[in-house]
């Protein structure tokens, strides 16, 4: 089987190539396609995976192009991790909105809105070359924003487009274990949005034990959501949130804790990355342990502003997660083999409340018909609400990315909950327009 990976040249996927070297299953991957349109990242790259190869039994063969149309020809499966304006693009997300006094973050917020309006155009081009080259192959999405992205691929490939993200699992496998269960064993009933949802049951033998690790504060503060929100704020919620969600909760604590930082994460990850790619060029034989200690530094700083002073990530949290759902959904529709996985699909009749073609992050049971949700808990009160009003950014967003206007662009900032003024939103969108070249050309009605 073929797998185009999209963003090729990309720093994580080394992940997903590990994924599938740890896969000596029937029907895996066979032949990965690298595309990227930098052809320096993809040399790299390709080098990196050689050596992260090296003493694997039967690889997957490896080959890299800048051509869409040669990498998505005879695919079974397109990967998409793209990164429209690269992270200096993400660095201008985060500095637009704090200089305006609002939250500067690359999914969540204004910087979402901007990084979603310049990659939507983009994502859709992708789908439709895939709908003329390889109507038949599966798109994993797990281009940010998740949710917003995938829905507009949708818009061309249907149900065969699947959002990805390793945030519920990392929840669900840190509630499991601090009340000592084994959390390959255990089951969660999560629901929202992508970046926004909560863990609403944990199955343990049969019986929902997350009442009791709702109720035991120690218990909460073995986990790192516990200590993001405080156990008071997550027995007032009677769920556990995503982490995500502590920009939406505590919206002034991060700002401020962003600004306390001599860095943003973007410019963080724009150093580290320009730093390894130099480096992995001057020393290619150096370049796979080069990665390995790049990618500690970047897990083990993930979400800093949102975690108290000095506090370590624990050590299976450092193992990311995404890689391991998109093989596990791979295996599930190639081989037939049903698996329960949390993804990002098409809404339907599974929340009520939400529109029928807004994509949502729910358990879903996956085999060669694709994902269909199971086992959905609702969303009520302020949670659907909240739900309700982020989804509907999402929308407006798409249909600005996708006319070229701007003023449905400022609609969709001055919509978001974490954007105080609608004339924020007009000095938000100018000066993103001002920082991004990639959409001022997007955007061509000029009317804020």
């Amino acid at each position: 089987m073929k797998l185009t990976i999209l963003g090729g040249g990309g720093f994580r996927v080394p992940l997903v190539h590990g994924a599938l070297l740890a896969d000596q299953g029937e029907g895996r991957i066979t032949e990965v396609v690298l595309h990227d349109v930098d052809t320096g990242r993809l040399a790299v790259m390709e080098n990196v995976l050689a050596q992260q190869a090296a003493g694997h039994d039967a690889p997957p063969r490896v080959t890299a192009t800048t051509s869409l149309t040669a990498a998505l020809e005879g695919a079974d499966f397109v990967f998409s991790a793209i990164r429209v304006g690269g992270l200096a693009g993400r660095v201008a997300d985060e500095q637009v909105a704090l200089s305006c006094g609002v939250l500067g973050q690359e999914t969540t917020g204004p910087g979402g809105v901007a990084y979603g309006l310049r990659t939507v155009p983009v994502a859709i081009e992708i789908a439709e070359r895939m709908a003329d080259v390889a109507p038949s192959a599966w798109c994993i999405n797990f281009t940010n924003p998740a949710g917003m992205v995938t829905q507009a691929m949708q818009q061309v490939l249907g149900d065969r487009v699947v959002g990805i993200c390793d945030s519920p699992v990392g929840l669900g496998r840190r509630a499991a274990a601090a009340l000592g269960a084994d959390p390959a064993a255990s089951g969660i009933s999560y629901v929202g949005l992508n970046h926004l949802g909560w863990l609403r049951r944990l199955d343990v033998d049969g019986a929902d034990r997350l009442p009791e690790l709702i109720g035991d504060p120690d218990a909460l503060l073995r986990t790192e959501e516990g200590r993001l929100f405080g156990p008071a704020w997550i027995q007032d919620l009677g769920a556990i949130p995503n982490e995500y969600l502590y920009y939406y909760y505590f919206t002034r604590e991060a700002i401020a804790s962003i600004r306390g930082s001599a860095r943003t994460r973007g410019e963080f990850l724009l150093d580290q990355q320009q730093a390894f790619y130099a480096a992995a060029r001057q020393q290619p034989g150096a370049a796979y342990a080069g990665w390995v200690r790049a990618r500690r530094e970047r897990e083990e700083t993930y979400l800093a502003e949102a975690r108290a002073e000095g506090e370590a990530r624990a050590e299976e949290d450092l193992a990311g997660g995404y890689e391991g759902v998109a093989l596990a959904l791979m295996r599930a529709i190639a081989q037939d083999a049903p698996a329960s996985l949390i993804l990002n699909v098409r809404n339907g009749s599974t929340v009520p409340g939400l529109p029928a073609d807004a994509v949502v992050e729910v358990p879903c049971l996956v085999d060669s018909a694709g994902p269909r949700p199971v086992g959905v808990p609702d969303l009520t009160g302020a949670e659907l609400g909240l739900a309700q009003q982020v989804k509907a950014v999402d929308e407006v967003a798409i249909a600005a990315a996708r006319s070229g206007s701007a003023r449905l662009a400022t609609k969709a900032l001055a919509l978001h909950p974490l954007v105080d003024s609608v004339t924020t939103a007009r000095v938000l969108l100018e000066g993103y327009r001002a920082r991004i070249p990639e959409l001022a050309r997007i955007l061509s009605d000029r009317t804020v």
